[in-house]
């Protein structure tokens, strides 16, 4: 299997909501872990149960982003992390990027890019940066 970098996702109890909201932008499947299920619950607050311990995004059997709450007061919001999202179509950015912006911030809308691909960016409503690309060469 081929080495892949995975974006790892922190929040602060809004995890579950923050995967569901990228499952139904970028569609996949979604698997979510408790704190309460797993076996480090029981050394937990009660009140962490329901927070997710482990969240995976997977598309097309690849796993395309990860997320968690235990980050807890240590989480920092920076802007020097942007998931890029290279994609397999036109429609497909202008579909991600609507579907994405929503209740965030555009920075850049699609346009033809001085490397000839489409290119898009914004930052969602949880404050992550993206940056969308589809390039005819990045076809699969």
């Amino acid at each position: 299997m081929m080495t892949q970098l995975i974006a790892y996702l922190h929040f602060s109890g809004q995890c579950r909501e923050a995967l569901t909201f990228y499952q139904q932008c970028l569609g996949g499947e979604l698997n979510m872990q408790k704190v309460g299920e797993s076996a480090m619950g029981a050394q937990m607050p009660s009140k962490a149960d329901a927070n997710i311990l482990r969240g995976s995004l997977t598309k097309d059997g690849v796993t395309i982003v990860m997320g968690s709450d235990l980050m807890g007061a240590r989480l920092k919001q920076g802007n020097s992390i942007a998931l890029c999202l290279h994609c397999s179509s036109n429609e497909e950015l202008n579909k991600c990027f609507d579907r994405l912006s929503s209740g965030g911030l555009v920075a850049m809308p699609p346009h033809q890019s001085i490397w000839g691909g489409i290119y898009g960016e914004l930052t969602d409503r949880y404050g992550i940066k993206w940056m969308l690309n589809y390039t005819k060469i990045n076809q699969r």
